[in-house]
């Protein structure tokens, strides 16, 4: 990984357009993929109402917390951090662009 980005969170908003297609901030409705509506914090596989991949939830069982270094790794892989997951995106390649997102995430996290 490389250097620390300052991050952007109206940046962020729009890497995150990437991610609308199965995700939102603003609610707690769950679409293809669950609401990441306070995600800071969450035990990773515990939205209420979604159905996880058993190593989505295995990765929340043992201890796996969506925090800025998790999300900061998963973001650049999600395949290789959570092997077996449903998420089917390939990641975002630039630092700059995952520092964004989590900043906007913040925003959606209380």
């Amino acid at each position: 990984m490389g250097k620390a980005h300052a991050q952007d969170a109206a940046a962020g908003e729009k890497v995150f357009t990437k991610c609308k297609a199965c995700h939102v901030t603003d609610t707690d409705q769950n679409k293809i993929g669950p609401s990441l509506k306070g995600v800071i914090g969450r035990t990773a596989g515990t939205h209420a109402g979604f159905k996880y991949s058993a190593a989505m939830t295995d990765a929340g069982k043992g201890g796996m917390v969506w925090d800025e270094t998790t999300l900061t790794t998963y973001l650049h892989d999600p395949k290789g951090v959570v092997k077996g997951t449903k998420m089917a995106f390939a990641g975002l390649k630039v630092d700059k662009d995952v520092a964004d997102v989590i900043a906007f995430l913040k925003q959606a996290s209380p």
